[in-house]
């Protein structure tokens, strides 16, 4: 026996609670940073949306109490409503990445000759910049000498500006930023098809089950977590969605493709915004609507673990 295994032996505090302590040292740093870096900038959001303040000096001195003020102005603001319909755009239409990622993700899970090289050009958009998929989807519907309107040419169709017409512009986007989103979500179910458990696809195939039953009731639930990971990401992604429109419209044409966060940036920090507490309101908004998101899926999450241990 042991010095620190005697019970006989006197130890210190810190002795007797060390298997405690240890990891809460290790998550120290990272819990502060989170913390000074996130939680507390929440907050911060919070009251300056209270107050009419241009971003010039200190916030006490220079900005303007008026409460619940931008709120309300928000509610007639007609860039805030065209802009928060098309965050509605990009979340409905950008979940699509989500089965697409599931169904490549069947495909490359084989064992076919060649395999490594179609996993490394579905892989390619997950490392590209979107700064550079942004230029390279508006080179891809250039009117003219667009390679889309070159082959609608083939079939004898018109040109199309894509990002020049308001009523396509916001389709284009979302269409841009499904390919990398896509391959985001690929990976995430790969990852998760390793870990299927291969005695349960055995026991389906004895039992008759194949293709879509197969896949519906065998490996989908199987897949949950890839899943719950998969629909977080790409829910922040499409609300988040900002440097894809700042490079391919900038907001263009005519306001019609804002999306909230773009649009917080041009209220607050663009050449004629420093609106600082009208663009907080914004940032508030939207911060609740991904909360109030990523809080059903944590608390779904939650309840079926709950049910499995029962």
């Amino acid at each position: 026996m042991t010095a620190a295994t005697d019970p006989t032996i006197p130890r210190s505090w810190m002795q007797r609670n060390r298997m405690t302590i240890t990891p809460l040292l290790f998550l120290a740093p990272g819990v502060l940073f989170f913390a000074v870096y996130v939680i507390i900038p929440i907050f911060q959001s919070f009251y300056i949306s209270t107050f009419e303040w241009n971003g010039l000096g200190e916030l006490s001195e220079q900005g303007e109490y008026v409460g619940f003020r931008n709120y309300q102005e928000l509610m007639t603001d007609r860039a805030f409503e065209i802009s928060l319909w098309n965050n509605v755009k990009w979340l409905a239409l950008y979940l699509l990445a989500i089965p697409a990622g599931l169904f490549i993700a069947l495909f490359l899970n084989q064992t076919i000759m060649g395999i490594r090289i179609y996993k490394s050009l579905f892989f390619f958009p997950f490392v590209i910049s979107q700064v550079v998929v942004g230029l390279v989807f508006s080179w891809f519907y250039l009117p003219r000498e667009g390679l889309l309107n070159l082959v609608l040419g083939v079939f004898g169709a018109g040109p199309v500006n894509i990002l020049g017409d308001p009523t396509l512009a916001t389709y284009g986007i979302i269409a841009a930023g499904l390919w990398p989103q896509t391959a985001y979500c690929m990976i995430l179910y790969l990852t998760g098809l390793n870990a299927v458990d291969p005695e349960q696809v055995e026991a389906a195939r004895l039992d008759g089950a194949k293709g879509w039953k197969m896949l519906w009731y065998v490996i989908i639930p199987q897949l949950k977590p890839a899943t719950f990971i998969a629909f977080v990401v790409t829910i922040i992604g499409a609300l988040r969605s900002f440097d894809l429109i700042s490079i391919m419209t900038n907001g263009g044409p005519f306001g019609s493709t804002r999306v909230l966060s773009f649009y917080m940036f041009e209220k607050a920090l663009s050449e004629y915004g420093f609106r600082m507490g009208y663009g907080s309101a914004i940032a508030v908004v939207l911060f609740l609507i991904m909360l109030v998101f990523i809080g059903y899926f944590l608390w779904s999450m939650y309840r079926d673990e709950k049910g499995a241990r029962r």
